[in-house]
């Protein structure tokens, strides 16, 4: 992996799962980290278990003022990360349009803002984190499937447009995330013990494991316009 010191590395959305370990893997590799969020409160749990030197900043991504407010204040990065977003399960028709519009907002339309209002630095990157369900849709989840298929459909035109710097998106598929949080002890454990038993990789996906991918294309100057599946096998079964 090449070196990130002295890299200034932002991950909005780096207060828990694949955000937060990426912020720690980048900090390791002697980056410059900040990680950004909507909530104080997690930033400031999260600090607690980053190297020292990691920055805070909330920044709420669903406002356009909010967005070009805090890149207007720290202009360029070499890297930038984006993972963020929740919501949108359900039956379509038990969604009402106002939280089917938040689903969007909170990741597609969080994610265009900052490609809108970012400076990438020459030999920089951005990189999204998608969803496994843009590939492989499941009942009850057209809607998430939509929105990581809009983020996977900006990479490669981003990608043309802000050349040199590269645009990537990694996929991912089932992580350990507080995603899950929603469940039940025990269904959160039946469900990570089913994943693990069913995927030819034979365990659950943890959020270092897309750490690696994300700091790959970070650092890979080859590496652009991709959309890069990290997923333990599931597209093959």
């Amino acid at each position: 992996m090449l070196s990130l010191t002295n890299k200034k590395v932002l991950v909005v959305g780096g207060s828990s799962g694949i955000g937060l370990g990426t912020a720690k893997m980048a900090a390791e590799a002697g980056a410059k980290v900040t990680i950004a969020g909507r909530s104080q409160d997690r930033l400031n749990d999260a600090l607690k278990t980053l190297p020292k030197g990691t920055v805070a900043r909330t920044l709420d991504a669903t406002s356009d003022a909010a967005v070009e407010a805090f890149f207007k204040a720290d202009p360029t990065w070499d890297h930038v990360v984006a993972s963020a977003g929740s919501g949108g399960r359900g039956a379509l028709t038990d969604i009402p349009m106002d939280k089917a519009f938040a689903a969007m907002d909170g990741k597609f339309w969080a994610y265009y803002r900052i490609a809108r209002a970012v400076k990438l630095a020459p030999d920089g990157s951005l990189t999204f984190v998608s969803g496994l369900l843009s590939q492989k849709p499941a009942a009850g989840a057209a809607l998430v499937s939509a929105v990581n298929a809009a983020v996977e459909g900006l990479t490669g035109g981003l990608a043309l447009d802000f050349a040199p710097a590269r645009v990537n998106t990694i996929c991912p598929g089932a992580v350990d995330t507080p995603l899950w949080d929603q469940l039940a002890p025990e269904a959160r454990k039946a469900l990570y013990e089913k994943v693990a038993k069913t995927l030819p990789a034979r365990l659950m996906g943890q959020p270092e494991h897309i750490a690696h991918a994300i700091l790959m294309v970070m650092t890979n100057p080859y590496v652009t316009g991709t959309v890069m599946l990290i997923e333990g096998g599931s597209q093959l079964i």
